[in-house]
């Protein structure tokens, strides 16, 4: 049970850490600080597509993290299976048709507790740029 609960903290701070930075590259990536964001429609679509296809990218990395553990560790037989069995527990979809075996089975909610906070933090992400958004079409009109 030690072992497991070490090795979570580092697979949650290894997570963490690849979210914040993966953060910070896509602020930078978007546009050059200090502009507005765009005001004209199809920039805003291709806009706010970059960002959602960039969280995804993000979140597939972070669940192969945790995947390439349970491969290490061989909790499942393939690398396809544990893909598979971490992508459905860090989104919390949990079918239940794959188990991680008992030694590492604190490994699921804790897997699960930090895809939701991951994915929150990406909602956030849109709610800030969908606001920016909006207030620099406020701006926009209003001039």
């Amino acid at each position: 049970m030690l072992s497991a609960t070490l090795i979570a903290v580092v697979l949650v701070t290894v997570t963490l850490g690849m979210h914040v930075a993966g953060f910070g590259i896509m602020l930078r990536s978007i546009w050059p600080l200090g502009l507005a964001p765009p005001t004209r429609v199809p920039l805003l679509v291709l806009l706010i597509q970059r960002v959602a296809w960039w969280l995804i990218f993000l979140h597939v990395l972070e669940i192969g993290v945790w995947a390439s553990f349970y491969r290490v560790a061989h909790c499942f037989p393939d690398a396809e299976s544990a893909f598979y069995f971490s992508g459905i527990t860090y989104t919390t979809v949990g079918y239940g048709d794959l188990l991680l075996p008992v030694r590492w089975r604190i490994l699921s909610p804790i897997e699960s507790l930090t895809g939701i906070l991951m994915c929150g933090l990406s909602a956030s992400a849109f709610f800030a740029l969908v606001n920016m958004i909006v207030k620099a079409r406020s701006v926009a009109r209003h001039q």
